[in-house]
């Protein structure tokens, strides 16, 4: 089956939009893992430096996935304007 540009386009444009979903995923954790540390600090409050530092070193880790998938999603996007 022959590819012509429109389709490669069509299919480009439809994987950056499904890179895309993958913001979801660390926007919802990122959420959950403040909220959990803002639950410790207000058991421990003594221990907000230590619980402090590991959220934040956690949602660090947790935005490269969406900055990864945004990089995607700008060069599936830079195919689609190369191809047409």
């Amino acid at each position: 089956m022959e590819h012509t540009a429109m389709t490669v386009a069509a299919f480009a444009a439809l994987g950056a939009g499904i890179a895309m979903i993958a913001g979801l995923g660390p926007g919802i954790g990122q959420g959950y893992a403040a909220g959990k540390g803002v639950e410790a600090v207000g058991r421990q409050p003594e221990a907000r430096g230590p619980i402090t530092l590991t959220m934040l070193l956690g949602q660090a880790v947790a935005e490269t996935t969406g900055i990864y998938a945004l990089v995607i999603a700008f060069i599936l996007i830079g195919i689609v304007y190369r191809v047409l």
